[in-house]
């Protein structure tokens, strides 16, 4: 715990949306992953694009970019923000059966774009998962986390390891 006090409460403990109004805007950065267990027919299937539902990857990363898009309005105390750029990567684990979603977006704000990266990843997982679920309902998603954050006032974060087998 940093001892600082949550930003999204009034002084009454109320739930509030922060007023970025004062600050200034900068160009804010951030990368988030996860992961997602899959069995070794689903690898294959993933690989081969042989599923029924179609290129697995291609509809997992579009999907990812909506979900950064859409963030403030899934996330209720989330700022709408402009994203200017937005990429969802995928890693193949073959050995692990595992697809590492990384999704980084970019903004010219007065907020960052943690939430933003966060949910990208998300989407991208939990469609990965729906696109898949007729081969094998028993994949597991997570961890997703922060990777690293830049700009604004709060500075530079970067996580030292990342998180996972």
């Amino acid at each position: 715990m940093t001892g600082q006090p949550f930003t999204h409460l009034d002084a009454e403990g109320q739930a509030i949306m922060v007023d970025v109004g004062a600050k200034p805007i900068t160009h804010r950065l951030a990368e988030a992953r996860g992961s997602i267990q899959v069995g070794p027919g689903v690898m294959a299937a993933i690989i081969s694009q042989s599923l029924k539902k179609g290129d697995v990857l291609g509809v997992a990363r579009v999907a990812g970019i909506t979900g950064a898009k859409k963030t403030s309005e899934l996330i209720p105390l989330c700022h709408p923000v402009f994203i200017v750029q937005c990429s969802v990567d995928f890693e193949l684990d073959q050995s692990q059966n595992r697809v590492q979603v990384i999704c980084r977006v970019a903004s010219q704000g007065q907020t960052g774009v943690e939430m933003e990266a966060l949910t990208g990843v998300s989407a991208a997982l939990l469609t990965v998962y729906d696109m898949c679920k007729a081969l094998d309902k028993s994949m597991v998603i997570g961890p997703i986390y922060l990777v690293e954050k830049s700009g604004g006032q709060s500075g530079e974060f970067r996580r030292e390891t990342l998180v996972g087998p």
